[in-house]
């Protein structure tokens, strides 16, 4: 009895210390088991973190990340000491004023070469109207009223007299051409009628045509101003766009903001090619009817000229006519007076 108590106590006190290990192993955190190495061969310990991480850059731009060669932002360091990237340059080359003033001074030469002259030549277009307005007015005004005045006339030396000046000199064309009618009728006066009307028709036609010439003079400026114009304008665009789409080439880029102001600029000279071309076709038809009506009224007056140039001939004609005929025969001295009487045998 007595040596199973002392084997039962025996195993109790193996037994109790087991225990204990037991429960303080499985307390603890299990922490995987490493290999033995040697202590030479310990890994350095990594280098503490900057100050200031700088955010992770995608490795596909070509950029690498930051690392531990970035100095860290000291307290003194401010904004202005920091360096600063550049802005991109397309944005550099946008102008800030697109009004059209703007747009021209940033144009290139070219284009404000083209832009100038045709700004040059909407104001000889509009020069030009004005001056031929009233030319124009005066002479076709003129021309009237001395038709109406031929036309109540009797006779070549009445009408000239009707439309003369103070002066006594005949102004204008229309007195050009009763001067013409009646310096034919003088150096024609021993001649015959139908060869005087003849003479004086050709007269009036030339004076006719030189009186529309000089009428017609400066509206052939209008109407090359007005079938260049356009053609002028074009090739400022085509110029302004050909370096706009140079700037896309340089800067790499097809963002429509980087060329759109070269590109209004390129308009804006066709705008202008329009309007010193529309204004001038507009006043070469005008003035080319007004012309037209006033060659017109110096025909009626050539016509009214001649028809009493042909009624005077014809009073002329009958004056010498009704003039009696032994006036004539009174001229020549008799001839029996002279001859000697001879006795009849």
């Amino acid at each position: 009895m007595t040596r199973l108590l002392r084997s039962a106590f025996l195993a109790l006190s193996l037994l109790l210390p087991v225990s204990a290990a037991l429960a303080q192993i499985q307390g603890a955190p299990q922490v995987p088991a490493q290999p033995a190495s040697p202590p030479a061969m310990q890994p350095a310990p990594p280098p503490a973190a900057p100050a200031n991480p700088l955010p992770p850059a995608a490795s596909q731009m070509g950029i690498a990340p930051p690392s531990a060669a970035h100095p860290p932002l000291q307290p003194g360091d401010t904004p202005a000491s920091l360096p600063v990237a550049p802005a991109p340059q397309a944005a550099a080359t946008l102008p800030h004023d697109l009004s059209p003033w703007g747009m021209f001074m940033a144009a290139d030469i070219v284009v404000k070469a083209v832009m100038i002259g045709l700004a040059f030549a909407s104001l000889v277009t509009w020069t030009i109207w004005l001056a031929k307005v009233m030319e124009l007015a005066a002479a076709k005004t003129g021309a009237l009223r001395s038709l109406r005045r031929i036309e109540a006339a009797d006779s070549l030396g009445d009408a000239a007299e009707t439309i003369s000046g103070k002066d006594g000199k005949l102004r204008g064309a229309v007195g050009a051409l009763l001067s013409a009618a009646l310096e034919e009728t003088r150096r024609s006066v021993d001649l015959g009628e139908d060869g005087i009307k003849e003479r004086a028709a050709i007269a009036l036609s030339r004076i006719e045509a030189r009186a529309g010439r000089n009428m017609a003079r400066g509206t052939g400026l209008l109407a090359t101003i007005g079938s260049t114009a356009p053609f002028v304008g074009l090739f400022g665009t085509v110029w302004g766009i050909m370096n706009s789409f140079i700037g896309i080439s340089q800067a790499k880029t097809t963002n429509l903001a980087v060329v759109a102001p070269g590109i209004a600029e390129a308009l804006l000279a066709t705008a202008i090619g329009l309007v010193a071309a529309i204004p001038a076709v507009i006043i070469y038809n005008v003035f080319a009817r007004a012309i037209t009506g006033y060659r017109a009224t110096l025909s009626d007056a050539s016509g009214e000229i001649l028809r009493h140039l042909s009624r005077d001939l014809e009073r002329r004609q009958r004056l010498v006519a009704s003039v009696p005929a032994r006036s004539v025969l009174q001229a020549v001295p008799p001839a029996a007076a002279a001859m000697p009487r001879v006795r009849a045998e």
